[in-house]
């Protein structure tokens, strides 16, 4: 159920003091909050100790935990999510990195095979407390295989919860929740917007609930669904349609796995109408789980087609082409009206 991101902290008085914080930031904060509360905690990858990571995100963390808690990796992704693994199920709490969503092909077979499978494995005797952060999507002019999103990949297998945050605030709250999981968590971050603008965020320790979307932007025309980097132009496109009387509902899904099926379908019986918007590639995308979805548990309320505004079913581009793959607040106006005016 759609929520206001309240924080659980376990000290309120460390959550009312905050930082204005970027989303790298964020999740460097959260990082750090659970590594000095709890000593299980572990940081492993490449380049993650010494160098703090292709984007800063575990920057000081190696000088102030030292070499076994912040663990820099060979270049193998099988190996860091596989060894992973074996520490989780003796009672670890390690957060692997893996540098870019497009390096993590490697280490699939671990995740999908072995850390999502083993509580039913074991029937319960092992749990697999693990958190694997990569960074996701386009946007920032890097080469081939730096800008995949390939969340429906990993949506679609049982046992693994899928997390994307779009705000530095959700970012520690949602990376704390997903350390404190007992269950295999894929943490992905829209690196488009990880210094893109900032919030304040506590200093403390809180969560932000896993299966919980937030509703950013009230409406009662249409229902617009969306996560990670491309909240903000859907925001932005939502209060431009202001001014042609379409008054839109944008909700951030925030948890791809499991979803908010509950928000999904009572945002949609309220406008009866919807869209969907992500970067990844529209076939086989998630915006066609949610439209079935709507389908299924709201169909008698549907007014119009559920629009999908998203990536195109290719390669994702090089530099020169880049800015028009992306759904930008243009194209998401476009795709919001064909719904609105059916």
């Amino acid at each position: 159920m759609a929520a206001e991101t309240e924080p659980n902290s376990e000290s309120a008085s460390d959550v009312s003091e905050t930082e204005n914080l970027t989303l790298v930031q964020a999740v460097r904060d959260g990082l750090q909050t659970e590594m000095q509360r709890d000593d299980d905690v572990v940081v492993m990858g490449e380049d993650v100790g010494k160098n703090g990571g292709v984007f800063r995100a575990t920057e000081g963390l190696y000088d102030e935990f030292g070499e076994n808690r912040v663990i820099d990796t060979p270049l193998a992704e099988s190996g860091i999510v596989g060894t992973a693994i074996g520490m989780a199920a003796y009672g670890m709490r390690p957060v692997s990195e893996i540098q870019f969503m497009g390096f993590i092909y490697p280490a699939f077979d671990q995740i999908v095979s072995h850390a999502a499978r083993l509580r039913t494995r074991s029937r319960g005797r092992f749990t697999c407390p693990l958190v694997v952060r990569a960074p996701y999507g386009g946007g920032i002019r890097a080469p081939e295989h730096h800008s995949e999103s390939t969340e429906a990949m990993f949506v679609h297998q049982p046992g693994l919860k899928v997390v994307v945050p779009s705000t530095p605030y959700d970012t520690k709250g949602l990376l704390t929740s997903a350390i404190r999981s007992p269950d295999p968590v894929l943490f992905l971050e829209p690196k488009l917007i990880y210094r893109a603008f900032r919030e304040d965020v506590p200093t403390g320790s809180y969560e932000v609930p896993l299966g919980e979307a937030a509703i950013r932007r009230e409406g009662s025309d249409i229902s617009v669904y969306t996560w990670g980097a491309m909240t903000r132009p859907t925001l932005e496109a939502a209060e431009n349609l202001t001014e042609e009387g379409i008054d839109a509902e944008v909700v951030d899904l925030r948890t791809l796995s499991p979803l908010d099926e509950e928000t999904i379908v009572e945002s949609f019986e309220k406008t009866g109408r919807a869209a969907v918007v992500h970067e990844a590639p529209k076939t086989g995308g998630l915006g066609a789980e949610i439209t079935a979805t709507l389908q299924e548990e709201a169909l008698l309320y549907q007014e119009a087609p559920v629009e999908r505004i998203t990536g195109f079913d290719t390669p994702f581009p090089l530099y020169a082409l880049e800015d028009y793959y992306l759904p930008e607040p243009a194209r998401i106006e476009d795709g919001i009206r064909n719904a609105v005016e059916f």
